[in-house]
């Protein structure tokens, strides 16, 4: 069987596997796609506490790495864990607190966008 290439989905699912490995709270994945030119995925997840937020984000990054995504083109918000951003480009991927994530609301303001199943193995999609 060859070997496919990964596909922006296939790295934002990733994502929320690694941020759920890492017990990220109420994990999605959004095509905002249709909606915006920048991006074409959002990951959004939480961690209760900002020691959990940096280890959710750690996760991400090095399961990422294994997998041999290209690095991030930035990261913000490392140094409150808070709200982090990791942008790979054609996904980005949020990482809040549970307060910051109630306050900005993400889902909400994406809401008429498509949700992607992200638990899914690689091979049953």
């Amino acid at each position: 069987m060859p070997i496919r290439e990964k596909t922006l989905a296939d790295w934002a699912r990733a994502a929320a596997r690694a941020a759920d490995d890492k017990l990220g709270h109420e994990t999605v994945v959004i095509d905002v796609g249709e909606v915006l030119s920048i991006t074409d995925f959002f990951v959004v997840t939480s961690g209760r506490t900002p020691r959990q937020v940096r280890s959710i984000v750690e996760g991400i990054e090095e399961q990422l790495r294994i997998l041999d995504c290209p690095k991030p083109l930035r990261v913000e918000g490392q140094d409150s864990h808070r709200w982090v951003l990791i942008d790979y480009g054609g996904f980005v991927v949020h990482v809040l607190d549970e307060e910051s994530r109630r306050l900005y609301g993400l889902e909400r303001l994406w809401s008429d966008c498509q949700r992607v199943d992200w638990w899914e193995s690689e091979e049953d999609s």
